[in-house]
Order: structure tokens, then C-alpha cells, then sequence
């Protein structure tokens, strides 16, 4: 099955689906960064362009098509404006890509708080919407930790669609693993002193509060968060705003921010996957929009089984 994607940021998506043996039909993504590193790491089509101007007559018809659409419009983060927010109206194009493309399924991904937003009437229009556009919807939050050997508390809705009912009927959301790898095995051996705190002037708070070598910290503006059960906290966008918002850990030279590699570590990226010599901050906002490849990757594989049987 080929797999169109829209909002594809660097191809967490892509990675997810090509280890789960489907192919890549075409991308979509608007920004610049974003696209210099996925074409760092894919061949196949990608339409650097606003989904506004996307003309779906001129996209390839694909299987399925599947979307990371701006979280930000839903979040915390984005002061929950919603539909109403520019970014909401975007939504409306991908559905307008949807009606046009119709393929025979979808995978939506988006915030946690998508659920609750506006009281739950977002979430509710959005399935309202693929319902009259003839799909029958699952969705349901998923936490990386909990569906993948990756140490990272980052929880996400999964909306699924399907034109067949049957295919509906037949489809489960992965069962629940227990996550194998420590912070400790997704930490590089050497990075470089430009990670490190030692000059940060808030660094004698710093060492008195992060003593444990298998844990990952959070600065939060004037004290220092452990983050419990040896999970790293969800990595988001903001983390190219600012280095107090990249997570902290302790090794042997010092306490120092999770470098780029690593963060794409915490969000299942293969060990080949290639980071462009950019500025770090844009890398930093660039994983942190991303996906949790190994999550993506399971719910490729249920797709499978129920397509293909």
C-alpha cells in the first residue's frame, strides 16, 4: 500500500511506515527547515508548499494518508484557540485533500488535549467530519512508553479511519509493551562541550538538585524537575526556543541538555537517520513536532493485518 503524507515535518511517518513495509507515494510540508532534512533522508516526492495550495488532482493516488496536523492549534501551547486559530483552518484543508484523495485509510495524530479541548466539541466535530466524508473512526491516546521499548512519556491521540467497514470492524489498537530500553541506552558515549551547563549561572542549583545518572531533568525557570519512573518528559517544539526547555541528564563530564542525535533517539528514529549541519535550535523544534516512529510503526502493522489480512 502507498502512503501519501501531509504535514510531514522530517518523515517520522515515512520511517514508521517503510519498516512496516508499506511505500511512500508523496509528502507535503510547509516548512523550509523541516524539508532540508527530510530530503536529507528520503528520495521520494515531497511538495515543499502550503497544503492550501496543494491541488489534489496532481497528487498520486495513494492507500492511505496520514497526517501530524498542527498540534499547536490545540495545545496548551497554542492557548487553545482551536478551529478559530489560522492553524485550525488548516485543518480544513486536510480534510479537503481527504474528500479529494479518498483513500481507503487514514491516520490522524495529534495532541492529547485534542480530547478535552473546547470541551470536547473539536474533537467531535473533527470525527463528525470523517464520518460524513464516509469513514468509520477509531481513536484513542496512546503513550510512547507504554507501546514501544522507548523511555519517553509523550501521549498522543491516534485517530484511525477506514472506508470499509469491515476493515473497521476488524481493527485493535496494539496491545500495551513493557518499554525495554533506560535513559541511559539512548545517551551518545561523547558529546560536545557546547551541551554542557558548567557556565550557566543558575549551574550550583543545577548540580545540588541533578545527582542521578539515570534519569532525565527539567530546568523549570527557577527549579529543577525530576522526571519520575526513568522516563524522559515529552519532547516538544518548544525545545528550539531556548536551551532551559531541552531536558537535562548527568554523565561523567557534567550536567548537559540532550543533544539533538539523542532526542531523535527518545522519538524511535533508526541510528541512520541524518541530522543537516544546521542550527541546533531548528533540529531541537524540528524532532520535538515530530512523531514517535515505533508507535506509528505498530499501528502500521494492525493496519496491515486488517487490509491484508
Amino acid at each position: 500500500m502507498k502512503v501519501g503524507s501531509l504535514f510531514a515535518g522530517i518523515g517520522g511517518f515515512e520511517c514508521a511506515f517503510l519498516q512496516a513495509g508499506f511505500e511512500i507515494g508523496w509528502a507535503n510540508e510547509l516548512d523550509k527547515d523541516a524539508c532540508n532534512t527530510y530530503r536529507a533522508n528520503f528520495k521520494h516526492k515531497l511538495l515543499e508548499q502550503d497544503i492550501k495550495d496543494l491541488n489534489p488532482n496532481e497528487l498520486e493516488d495513494v492507500g492511505l494518508i496520514s497526517a501530524g496536523f498542527p498540534c499547536q492549534a490545540f495545545s496548551i501551547a497554542g492557548l487553545q484557540k482551536g478551529l478559530n486559530d489560522e492553524r485550525g483552518a488548516i485543518v480544513m484543508e486536510m480534510f479537503r485533500i481527504i474528500q479529494a484523495k479518498k483513500p481507503q485509510v487514514l491516520l490522524l495524530e495529534n495532541v492529547k488535549n485534542l480530547v478535552s479541548h473546547n470541551k470536547g466539541e473539536t474533537l467531535k466535530f473533527i470525527l463528525e467530519t470523517l464520518k460524513n466524508l464516509g469513514y468509520f473512526v477509531h481513536y484513542k491516546i496512546l503513550n510512547t512508553y507504554e507501546y514501544s521499548t522507548i523511555p519517553q512519556n509523550r501521549e498522543r491521540i491516534y485517530i484511525i479511519g477506514f472506508l470499509d467497514e469491515n476493515h473497521y470492524k476488524r481493527f485493535h489498537f496494539p496491545l500495551k509493551i513493557n518499554h525495554t530500553q533506560s535513559i541511559k541506552d539512548l545517551l551518545e558515549i561523547k558529546v560536545g562541550e557546547e551541551f554542557y551547563y558548567k557556565q550557566y549561572r543558575f549551574y550550583e542549583a543545577l548540580k545540588k538538585e541533578i545527582t542521578k545518572r539515570d534519569t532525565c531533568y527539567q530546568w523549570r525557570r527557577h527549579y529543577v524537575r525530576e522526571n519520575k519512573n526513568n522516563l524522559c518528559p515529552t519532547l516538544t517544539a518548544n525545545m528550539g526556543t531556548g536551551g532551559h526547555n531541552v531536558p537535562l541528564v548527568l554523565d561523567e563530564q557534567g550536567i548537559r541538555k540532550l543533544t539533538p542525535k539523542e532526542c531523535l533517539n527518545f522519538q524511535g528514529f533508526a541510528k541512520d537517520y541524518v541530522l543537516p549541519n544546521t542550527a541546533k535550535s531548528k533540529l531541537y523544534k524540528q524532532i520535538g513536532n515530530s512523531v514517535s516512529v515505533p508507535v506509528i510503526k505498530a499501528l502500521a502493522l494492525e493496519i496491515k493485518k486488517v487490509v491484508y489480512g
